[in-house]
């Protein structure tokens, strides 16, 4: 049988600044400074740099505004930044952003974990501030979390995740994506709730964001690229997590994402070299070992010397 053809690149949004950093200990002002500006140089075209969210609920996020005054912002990347309410939307337009990022959870009880309320609440929540940021110039990306399944719930059904892009497209975000939280996927799910949601939607851009938790992270990616999805986070290291969700552990690191593309011959435009040097970086900075292989034993071109 015929091998599914890939694409020939995909865009990588590197969200180990934001998403990485915050299941973490907070590591100071400088630090965040250096690793944002690190991944700025890899020719990564896409960066999740911060997060504007209450101190008390994610102290790791509470200096979000002096990290981003203090960045240096390289030309062709997109910098964008995740919101969890109106204020927070607001604070992220007046320090300059335009690519905004707002989180609804498909498990009712991972949202109420997350937000303390329900998900109907929060997509209620979530048309009014679409509204506040098309008028101020903002493009929106609803992230729908625990797309492939809840800790608390169990599985969820691809149906309810169409549900609520229906809702979402209706109120006009401009993009979605699939989080899988916990790292309950599968490339089964991935097809499954992929296809559930472009037999609907085929028109809006997706993105998925895989954790490895349960060692399926690339395996998924590839399940989406057979599809066709050409949008992904990935962060830098495996750094990472859900506070609000038990096990957890770290996203997909980008450099294993980027070390399997290019050998697959899908471009990336991020240059691994570089990426790797981030990724030290960002180990030194959090003081203990990052679970990326890649990391651990360097690229497949790397050889072991002989004499």
């Amino acid at each position: 049988m015929a091998a599914t053809p890939l694409p020939e690149s995909v865009s990588i949004r590197e969200v180990g600044p934001r998403d990485g950093l915050q299941n973490e200990q907070p590591i100071p002002t400088e630090g965040k400074v250096r690793l944002l500006d690190a991944l700025s140089g890899t020719g990564v075209r896409r960066i999740e740099a911060v997060s504007f969210v209450h101190p008390k609920a994610i102290p790791q996020m509470a200096d979000a505004d002096e990290v981003w005054r203090r960045a240096r912002r390289a030309p062709g990347v997109r910098y964008s930044a995740l919101v969890p309410n109106l204020r927070g939307a607001r604070r992220a337009l007046d320090a300059g952003f335009t690519e905004i990022e707002v989180v609804v959870s498909a498990s009712d009880t991972h949202n109420r974990r997350n937000v303390n309320r329900g998900t109907a609440e929060s997509l209620d929540d979530i048309a009014e501030l679409i509204s506040v940021l098309h008028a101020a110039g903002a493009h929106v990306e609803v992230i729908v979390a625990t797309s492939f399944g809840c800790p608390y719930g169990g599985d969820v059904d691809p149906r309810r995740v169409a549900d609520i892009v229906d809702r979402v497209v209706a109120d006009g975000a401009d993009r979605v994506a699939f989080g899988d939280t916990t790292g309950m996927a599968t490339p089964r799910r991935v097809r499954e709730l992929v296809t559930a949601v472009r037999d609907r939607q085929a028109a809006v851009p997706v993105l998925l964001h895989f954790h490895d938790t349960r060692g399926t992270a690339l395996a998924n990616l590839l399940a989406a690229l057979e599809l066709g999805v050409t949008e992904f986070d990935a962060s830098v290291g495996g750094l990472g997590g859900c506070p609000y969700a038990p096990g957890a552990s770290g996203n997909v690191a980008t450099e294993e994402v980027v070390h399997m593309l290019h050998d697959m011959g899908v471009e990336t435009g991020i240059n691994l070299d570089a990426l790797l040097v981030a990724a030290e970086l960002a180990e030194e900075l959090v003081g203990r070992q990052l679970p990326s292989g890649v990391l651990r034993a360097g690229p497949r071109t790397r050889l072991t010397p002989t004499g």
